[in-house]
Protein backbone atom coordinates (compact mmCIF):
# COMPACT_ATOMS: atom_id res chain seq x y z
CA UNK A 1 0.00 0.00 0.00
CA UNK A 2 1.07 3.58 0.44
CA UNK A 3 0.46 4.34 -3.24
CA UNK A 4 -2.05 7.11 -3.71
CA UNK A 5 -1.87 8.14 -0.06
CA UNK A 6 -3.66 11.42 0.49
CA UNK A 7 -3.03 13.65 3.44
CA UNK A 8 -5.31 16.18 5.03
CA UNK A 9 -3.65 18.24 7.70
CA UNK A 10 -5.81 19.18 10.67
CA UNK A 11 -3.22 20.71 12.90
CA UNK A 12 -0.34 18.23 12.80
CA UNK A 13 2.97 18.41 11.03
CA UNK A 14 5.03 15.95 9.05
CA UNK A 15 4.32 13.34 6.44
CA UNK A 16 2.70 9.95 6.89
CA UNK A 17 3.07 6.70 5.02
CA UNK A 18 0.92 3.61 5.07
CA UNK A 19 2.50 0.23 5.73
CA UNK A 20 -0.35 -1.86 4.40
CA UNK A 21 0.06 -4.22 7.35
CA UNK A 22 -3.69 -4.45 7.95
CA UNK A 23 -4.90 -7.85 6.74
CA UNK A 24 -8.38 -6.57 5.82
CA UNK A 25 -7.80 -5.66 2.18
CA UNK A 26 -11.07 -3.93 1.41
CA UNK A 27 -10.90 -4.43 -2.35
CA UNK A 28 -13.66 -3.52 -4.76
CA UNK A 29 -15.15 -0.42 -6.35
CA UNK A 30 -17.07 0.70 -3.26
CA UNK A 31 -14.09 0.01 -1.04
CA UNK A 32 -11.29 1.90 -2.71
CA UNK A 33 -12.62 5.47 -2.91
CA UNK A 34 -10.51 7.84 -0.81
CA UNK A 35 -13.37 10.35 -0.47
CA UNK A 36 -15.85 7.71 0.71
CA UNK A 37 -13.34 6.36 3.22
CA UNK A 38 -12.57 9.86 4.51
CA UNK A 39 -16.29 10.66 4.84
CA UNK A 40 -16.96 7.45 6.80
CA UNK A 41 -14.04 8.09 9.18
CA UNK A 42 -15.02 11.72 9.70
CA UNK A 43 -18.64 10.73 10.42
CA UNK A 44 -17.46 8.14 12.95
CA UNK A 45 -15.22 10.66 14.74
CA UNK A 46 -17.95 13.31 14.73
CA UNK A 47 -20.39 10.84 16.33
CA UNK A 48 -17.84 9.99 19.04
CA UNK A 49 -17.22 13.67 19.70
CA UNK A 50 -20.99 14.25 19.91
CA UNK A 51 -21.18 11.46 22.54
CA UNK A 52 -23.95 9.83 20.50
CA UNK A 53 -23.72 6.06 20.96
CA UNK A 54 -26.42 5.30 18.38
CA UNK A 55 -24.74 7.50 15.76
CA UNK A 56 -21.35 5.87 16.45
CA UNK A 57 -22.86 2.40 16.07
CA UNK A 58 -24.57 3.47 12.83
CA UNK A 59 -21.11 4.21 11.38
CA UNK A 60 -19.88 0.63 11.76
CA UNK A 61 -20.67 -2.60 9.91
CA UNK A 62 -22.67 -5.44 11.43
CA UNK A 63 -19.47 -7.53 11.67
CA UNK A 64 -17.35 -4.61 12.97
CA UNK A 65 -14.09 -5.43 14.75
CA UNK A 66 -12.99 -2.94 17.42
CA UNK A 67 -9.41 -3.89 18.26
CA UNK A 68 -7.51 -2.31 21.16
CA UNK A 69 -3.76 -2.72 21.50
CA UNK A 70 -3.60 -1.23 25.00
CA UNK A 71 -3.81 -3.66 27.87
CA UNK A 72 -6.45 -1.40 29.42
CA UNK A 73 -8.67 -1.42 26.32
CA UNK A 74 -11.17 -4.14 25.50
CA UNK A 75 -11.62 -5.40 21.95
CA UNK A 76 -15.08 -6.28 20.68
CA UNK A 77 -16.61 -7.99 17.66
CA UNK A 78 -19.93 -7.07 16.12
CA UNK A 79 -21.97 -3.89 16.03
CA UNK A 80 -24.32 -5.08 18.79
CA UNK A 81 -21.49 -5.83 21.26
CA UNK A 82 -19.79 -2.55 20.40
CA UNK A 83 -23.01 -0.55 20.81
CA UNK A 84 -23.68 -2.22 24.16
CA UNK A 85 -20.28 -1.04 25.43
CA UNK A 86 -20.54 2.52 24.09
CA UNK A 87 -22.99 3.79 26.71
CA UNK A 88 -20.65 2.90 29.58
CA UNK A 89 -17.59 4.14 27.70
CA UNK A 90 -19.13 7.50 26.92
CA UNK A 91 -20.36 7.86 30.52
CA UNK A 92 -16.94 7.03 32.01
CA UNK A 93 -15.01 9.27 29.61
CA UNK A 94 -16.73 12.59 30.27
CA UNK A 95 -16.24 15.44 27.81
CA UNK A 96 -14.59 12.97 25.43
CA UNK A 97 -12.95 14.63 22.45
CA UNK A 98 -10.82 13.19 19.64
CA UNK A 99 -8.84 15.79 17.71
CA UNK A 100 -7.25 14.31 14.58
CA UNK A 101 -3.73 15.50 13.89
CA UNK A 102 -4.23 14.47 10.27
CA UNK A 103 -6.23 11.98 8.23
CA UNK A 104 -4.26 9.69 5.92
CA UNK A 105 -6.35 7.79 3.40
CA UNK A 106 -5.39 5.07 0.94
CA UNK A 107 -8.40 3.48 -0.71
CA UNK A 108 -10.38 1.59 1.92
CA UNK A 109 -7.86 2.29 4.66
CA UNK A 110 -7.24 5.32 6.82
CA UNK A 111 -4.80 6.20 9.59
CA UNK A 112 -5.67 8.94 12.03
CA UNK A 113 -3.17 10.07 14.65
CA UNK A 114 -5.20 11.84 17.31
CA UNK A 115 -5.15 13.64 20.64
CA UNK A 116 -7.83 12.32 22.98
CA UNK A 117 -8.99 14.36 25.96
CA UNK A 118 -11.55 13.43 28.57
CA UNK A 119 -12.44 13.61 32.24
CA UNK A 120 -12.30 10.22 33.95
CA UNK A 121 -15.57 10.05 35.87
CA UNK A 122 -14.43 7.20 38.16
CA UNK A 123 -11.38 9.28 39.14
CA UNK A 124 -13.29 12.35 40.27
CA UNK A 125 -13.49 13.91 36.80
CA UNK A 126 -9.71 14.18 36.57
CA UNK A 127 -8.58 15.37 33.12
CA UNK A 128 -6.57 13.13 30.83
CA UNK A 129 -4.83 13.94 27.54
CA UNK A 130 -3.24 11.19 25.47
CA UNK A 131 -2.09 10.68 21.92
CA UNK A 132 -2.96 7.64 19.86
CA UNK A 133 -3.53 6.35 16.36
CA UNK A 134 -6.62 4.81 14.80
CA UNK A 135 -6.32 2.50 11.80
CA UNK A 136 -9.61 2.10 9.94
CA UNK A 137 -10.88 -0.14 7.19
CA UNK A 138 -14.05 1.05 5.44
CA UNK A 139 -16.28 -1.05 3.18
CA UNK A 140 -19.37 0.36 1.46
CA UNK A 141 -19.36 3.46 3.64
CA UNK A 142 -19.14 1.64 6.98
CA UNK A 143 -16.17 1.08 9.28
CA UNK A 144 -15.48 -2.66 9.32
CA UNK A 145 -12.31 -2.65 11.42
CA UNK A 146 -10.80 -0.14 13.82
CA UNK A 147 -7.48 -0.70 15.53
CA UNK A 148 -6.72 1.74 18.34
CA UNK A 149 -3.13 2.30 19.49
CA UNK A 150 -2.78 4.23 22.75
CA UNK A 151 -0.82 3.96 25.97
CA UNK A 152 -2.97 2.81 28.88
CA UNK A 153 -0.03 3.31 31.24
CA UNK A 154 0.01 7.01 30.31
CA UNK A 155 -3.61 7.25 31.44
CA UNK A 156 -2.66 5.60 34.75
CA UNK A 157 0.27 8.02 35.18
CA UNK A 158 -1.97 11.02 34.66
CA UNK A 159 -4.54 9.73 37.13
CA UNK A 160 -1.99 8.78 39.80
Amino acid sequence: MGVGLTTESTGGTGNGAGSGADNDTGSGADNGDDNATRAAVEAYLAALNAHDADAVAACVAEDFVNEHTSSTGQSRRGRAAYRAALTGFLAEFGDLRYVPERVLVDGARAAVPYVMTFRMRSAGDRPVRIRGVFLFTVVKGLVTHRTDYWDGDEVRRQLA
